[in-house]
């Protein structure tokens, strides 16, 4: 299932624009009662149609929102490690490839991704930010070795947007999705049969982070567009919720695309 449905969607809109649901539904044209019975779980298409274009959402992506589900994943080499985060879950990202095995993520601090990889040796780990759901399982990883790479954690190898490192047959290049957080990094990973892009809180299948403040609303906005504009549509994407997806299914799907 996503991780956002319609009403996560038009919230964090209106959160981003400082708009109220009657705000909203006069802009739109709409009764107020509508707007707020949309915004509280009564679906409607023809609602969702009027509505996102007041909130800058494709029209056509939140009137079919209610039914849509990406494709499930097939490069064998990416495991999807689902893992507890309070009563909701969080995605960690295995990627195999040989005798290589690099992390993305790290899941919260429980030890629930160090289980799920059990003995595996890994050969790096990659953060995208620094929300505790993210980076909380980093201290079930000491002493071993892994270098762990990201921006403004505990004990990273930095690094910054275009930076690049090989790992094994695969190319990891970092870029700058921040917004839901600051910092964040997305990773472009090359070498398997498709390319990827790790977009962690940036993107989910559906919808997008949310954001504190309309600014970084906007900047938030700003970078996936500048991110994801030269990328072709079978780019697989990786996020830190909710199931992968692909660059073409979101650009047709995902109202804030």
């Amino acid at each position: 299932m996503l991780e956002d449905d319609f009403t996560w969607v038009i919230r964090k809109a209106m959160k981003g624009l400082a708009l109220a649901p009657g705000e909203a539904a006069k802009l739109a044209g709409l009764p107020e009662r509508e707007v707020m019975s949309f915004s509280r779980g009564k679906f409607s298409a023809d609602t969702a149609r009027d509505i996102a274009p007041i909130l800058g959402l494709n029209p056509e992506a939140l009137a079919n929102h209610d039914h849509y589900l990406p494709k499930p994943l097939k490069l064998p080499e990416i495991h999807r490690l689902d893992l507890p985060f309070g009563d909701e879950r969080v995605n960690a990202w295995l990627i195999e490839s040989g005798d290589m095995a690099i992390l993305f993520d790290t899941g919260c601090a429980d030890k629930a991704c160090a289980t799920a990889i059990g003995s595996r040796k890994l050969d790096g780990i990659f953060i995208t930010h620094g929300h505790g759901d993210h980076v909380g399982g980093l201290p079930d990883f000491p002493g071993k070795g892994i270098p762990i790479h990201g921006r403004e954690i505990s004990h990273p190898l930095p690094m910054n947007p275009g930076d690049s490192i090989t790992v094994g047959p695969l190319v990891i290049t970092a870029c700058d999705l921040s917004g839901h957080y600051t910092p964040t990094l997305g990773y472009h990973i090359d070498g398997l049969a498709l390319p990827v892009l790790v977009t962690g809180d940036a993107l989910f299948a559906g919808s997008m982070g949310g954001c504190g403040t309309p600014e970084l609303y906007q900047h938030a906005l700003r970078r996936l567009k500048l991110v994801l504009s030269p990328l072709p549509d079978h780019t697989i994407l990786l996020p830190g919720h909710g199931p992968a997806t692909t660059l073409g299914e979101e650009r047709v799907g995902n109202p804030f695309l």
